[in-house]
């Protein structure tokens, strides 16, 4: 017997009597409740006999249904995919609002509806996984969330099963798992490396595009969703959600913060074409952005983008961030391709869009840090600089600037200037700081440090797409040698410039981001799309010993500098009279220098205003040879070397009275004043 319950939480919720089932669809004419209890056969089918508004809701009693009883939806209504309505009771539903998922694989070709034939009469019902209903979930331990302020926030971006697969530091049965981020070891080198959060590629239940399968590859990064609020199976030994807590709670002990890449832009349904998973079959029309023949608006390349300007669609979004945030222990989120989530009805971006608010005004919310992705494929998707206060954001100029002036391109010493001052030019409106901004030179996405001072060109045959893939422009430069080599001058070239690029993120305002092995000279094989590759190609090999690594100590001896020096890490952006930008010749910076197309160099001198404590120079050359740069006559007194790219070193290099200094080709100086 299936008895009204209640419309409220939306998905299946267990009260020590029974579960609440609750669906939302603003077109269906019917939902009906499949139930499983060993996960095979379907024991029960019935229509949910409650409906509030949009919402189809029933409650089941025991012993019909408790924790660990398998569940899924079908939904009836019309099947008019001109109007957007995609109805058919034949496909088996995934609850959106789920928590978990049982084991299961997908049939790609028998889960798809194609448009132009109607609605597949095939039962997909066994083949597909279901929904679990779980218990209630207690309270995560008494440890303190470490709340790390956004001016000493240093983020690591990792992979939960690419961290640890090959790390012998870890038990054999935790490697790639959420556990495997618990081990000792692995917290140690964290902390190490002196970051204060993990930001962990998607976490959420994910499933491969059928052209991947095709192809006998799979979606290694988790970028295509398939449940908002599970934590993926694959990165568990036994229960995701019982590990996925344990590993927060061992970060949250070491002081470290958990951030996660969520992907709420798209679903793994696909387009016109794809598969009938959830969102497709119970609301189609609803949950995603159609044109006005029922095609998909796609501004996520994906097939398909969400349409969170309704409100039942927002509602599932925001269940889920308290989900994560609540009961998961999550610190922060990153938001993939977020300008997709704040789009009108009319596909136009809305910076003061309801979500935002939503998200601001949650209580559940209130200390998570909010990061965007600022950028989609969709008409007018470049919004760096455009989301509200309170939000981060990606920030690829950046990324860009720091690595065009380390290739030595021309006319990059202005734009340097304003990337390193925490590019105000950004993000200076609306009371931002210099925290908006998300620096960073490598990610997930492109060239990992030791292939950008490789590799000159992208390297992705293995990806089977042509090498096309990828951005064709990494602003990368290999150091005269394609690939690889023994040679040494080269070597200790290219440890030069990861070491240059790694320094200059440090010594700019905005939070730092780098990207887990890195400072071992992780490698893609010059691969700067490697979404797909599952296997050495993507996994950090932790007995690698690379020629151009810049080395652990020296990272940690980067984020050590930072946290000395106050001035590194203001939350405003800097005034004239907090610096003096430095021309070789030691003159303060003329708008004639500014414009010289030729200029390689540059210096910055933090006033005493600023940085009472340390007073710093820092001076930067990617001139192809040696540089001697004038300090400016008031900067009396001595000085002392706290870092020289030059010469591998990061520590002091004693005292001295000087007016010059020497840099070599390509390389950066961190001077200390003392009086």
């Amino acid at each position: 017997m299936i008895l009204a319950g209640e419309p409220s939480p939306l998905g299946a919720r267990w009260n020590g009597q029974g579960v609440n089932f609750a669906v939302a669809s603003r077109h269906a004419s019917c939902v009906e409740l499949c139930l499983s209890v060993d996960g095979r056969e379907e024991t029960l089918r019935a229509a949910l006999p409650g409906r509030t508004g949009e919402v189809f809701h029933g409650f089941v009693p025991m012993p019909l249904a408790g924790p660990g009883t398998h569940y899924g939806f079908r939904a009836q209504g019309p099947w008019r995919p001109a109007e957007g309505h995609r109805f058919n009771p034949a496909r088996r539903l995934l609850d959106p609002a789920a928590r978990a998922l049982s084991d299961g694989h997908f049939d790609s070709v028998a889960l798809r509806d194609d448009p132009d034939e109607g609605p597949l009469p095939v039962d997909t019902g066994p083949l597909m996984p279901w929904c679990v209903v779980i218990e209630g979930l207690p309270a995560l331990g008494r440890l303190p969330r470490p709340l790390v302020p956004w001016r000493d926030t240093v983020i690591c971006e990792l992979h939960v099963k690419g961290h640890t697969w090959l790390d012998p530091a870890v038990p054999a049965a935790w490697r790639g798992k959420y556990l495997g981020l618990t081990t000792p070891r692995v917290i140690e080198r964290l902390l190490r490396l002196g970051v204060t959060a993990v930001e962990l590629l998607p976490v959420q239940e994910f499933a491969s595009e059928p052209f991947l399968a095709e192809r006998g590859l799979t979606n290694y990064w988790g970028y295509n969703p398939l449940l908002w609020s599970a934590p993926a199976r694959t990165y568990a030994v036994e229960d995701p959600i019982v590990e996925f807590r344990a590993m927060v709670e061992a970060l949250h002990a070491a002081g470290l913060e958990v951030i996660v890449d969520l992907v709420f832009n798209h679903t793994a349904e696909g387009g016109a074409g794809g598969r009938t998973l959830s969102l497709k079959g119970l609301d189609n029309a609803t949950c995603y952005r159609l044109d006005e023949r029922g095609g998909y608006r796609d501004v996520t390349g994906c097939g398909n983008s969400v349409d969170l300007s309704v409100p039942a669609t927002r509602a599932l979004l925001l269940d889920s961030l308290r989900f994560w945030a609540v009961d998961m222990g999550v610190d922060g989120f990153r938001f993939d391709l977020a300008p997709a989530l704040a789009r009108d009805r009319d596909g136009e971006f809305d910076p003061h869009a309801a979500l935002f608010a939503e998200i601001r005004s949650d209580p559940d919310l209130a200390y998570a840090k909010l990061i965007a992705e600022p950028w989609d494929v969709g008409p007018g998707g470049y919004r760096l600089g455009g989301f509200p206060p309170g939000w981060a954001e990606w920030n690829d100029r950046y990324r860009d600037t720091v690595r065009a002036f380390w290739r030595g391109d021309p006319g990059q010493v202005g734009a340097l200037a304003e990337r390193m001052s925490g590019s105000g030019d950004l993000f200076r409106r609306g009371g931002r700081r210099p925290q908006s901004s998300i620096n960073y030179v490598t990610s997930h996405d492109g060239f990992t440090l030791a292939d950008l001072v490789t590799y000159s060109v992208r390297r992705n045959q293995s990806n089977l797409e042509g090498n096309a893939d990828g951005h064709a422009e990494n602003l990368g430069w290999n150091c005269g040698v394609e690939g690889p080599t023994a040679e040494p001058a080269v070597n200790a070239l290219r440890r030069r410039q990861a070491r240059n690029l790694l320094a200059t993120l440090f010594l700019s305002r905005g939070v730092p981001m780098i990207l887990a092995g890195d400072e071992i000279g992780r490698t893609q094989g010059g691969n700067n799309n490697a979404y797909c590759q599952d296997n050495a190609t993507s996994w950090t090999d932790w007995l690698l010993e690379s020629p151009v690594a810049p080395g652990a100590d020296f990272v940690a001896g980067l984020a050590a500098l930072r946290r000395r020096c106050e001035a590194l890490r203001q939350d405003r952006f800097l005034r004239e009279d907090d610096i003096r930008w430095l021309h070789p010749a030691g003159r303060t910076m003329t708008d004639d220098d500014w414009s010289d197309h030729h200029l390689r160099c540059l210096g910055l001198w933090l006033s005493p205003v600023e940085a009472p404590d340390h007073g710093l120079v820092v001076l930067m050359s990617a001139e192809p040879h040696e540089v001697r740069f004038s300090l400016p006559p008031e900067a009396a007194g001595g000085w002392q070397t706290l870092l020289d790219t030059g010469r591998d070193t990061l520590s002091a290099a004693g005292k001295a009275e000087t007016s010059q200094c020497v840099l070599l080709a390509r390389s950066l100086i961190v001077l200390e004043q003392y009086r």
